[in-house]
């Protein structure tokens, strides 16, 4: 295995944008729950009927009218209700119509016919509103796994035996510390590999060096330590991803992969596959 240096500014250019989509299965739900919301008048039996059928999709279209985020909007209704547990499903479920009435202060029904009558369409604002919120998230979290499922396709390839988000066993065989991938074990890791999409999950770049920090202080020194990032966020913080590249600099890891460096990727598998007996 020959040592490798590598230059920040060879593995920048090499960087590329993470897309996936911002809806997961609840999202689509309340998407799709939108329209029963023209239904809506001053009967306050017609959103009694809306909360009853799908109380999660519905309060979620509530916050998305009111404008607040899930946090927020509990607060509210620790202000309006007697105890928590009325604020929730199972005060609705105990007295549907009071509940409801419960609501009259946020101006719930004027704030949402409002929004309805606008020229511009209704149903559009609050799926931005929500792509805007859940949807955020939704999407860190899909580009990270989504990184991940990359990484493994890869290595499911070369490597029978691997073990995937697991913690593996450390050098003085008792502690533990969390990585994406050991081979051909987590008891007994020959190679290690961590998966970072910068923006993925939120988190922030001195997070993700603390990561990598924490494996590199617990791994035997005869573990070899791989890293696959990605995200064009990273630009943005060039310094960070500076302190990344002197661990691989000072030979704490092998080499750093980007989504564009995957056929380097697999030919390193594959070589230290050979030269580890694997």
């Amino acid at each position: 295995m020959k040592k490798i240096i590598q230059q920040t500014e060879d593995i920048l250019d090499s960087l590329s944008s993470l897309e996936t989509d911002w809806k997961d299965a609840f999202s689509n739900r309340v998407v799709d729950y939108l329209d029963r919301f023209s239904e809506l008048d001053a009967d306050p039996w017609t959103l009694v009927r809306l909360l009853d059928e799908d109380f999660e999709a519905a309060t979620t279209v509530i916050r998305l009218f009111l404008e607040l985020s899930k946090d927020e909007y509990n607060t509210r209704l620790r202000a309006l209700f007697s105890s928590p547990r009325l604020a929730g499903k199972s005060g609705f479920k105990s007295n549907p119509l009071g509940y409801v009435e419960t609501l009259e202060p946020l101006l719930l029904n004027s704030i949402m016919q409002e929004t309805m009558s606008r020229s511009y369409t209704w149903k559009d604002i609050l799926t931005e509103r929500l792509k805007g919120g859940r949807g955020s998230a939704i999407k860190g979290q899909k580009r990270g796994r989504e990184l991940e499922d990359f990484v493994e396709a890869i290595v499911s390839s070369v490597f029978t035996d691997y073990e995937a988000r697991c913690s593996f066993v450390g050098m003085d065989g008792i502690s533990t510390e969390k990585a994406d991938f050991a081979i051909p074990s987590r008891e007994k890791p020959e190679i290690l590999i961590e998966v970072k999409g910068y923006g993925a999950t939120g988190s922030k770049q001195t997070d993700v060096i603390g990561d990598i920090n924490r494996i590199i202080q617990e791994k035997r020194h005869d573990t070899v330590l791989l890293i696959f990032t990605d995200g064009i966020t990273w630009k943005s913080r060039e310094s960070d991803f500076r302190k990344l590249v002197d661990f691989q600099n000072s030979g704490f890891l092998y080499r750093i992969y980007t989504k564009k460096m995957h056929i380097q990727f697999k030919e390193d598998l594959v070589m230290l596959k050979n030269e580890k007996g694997l």
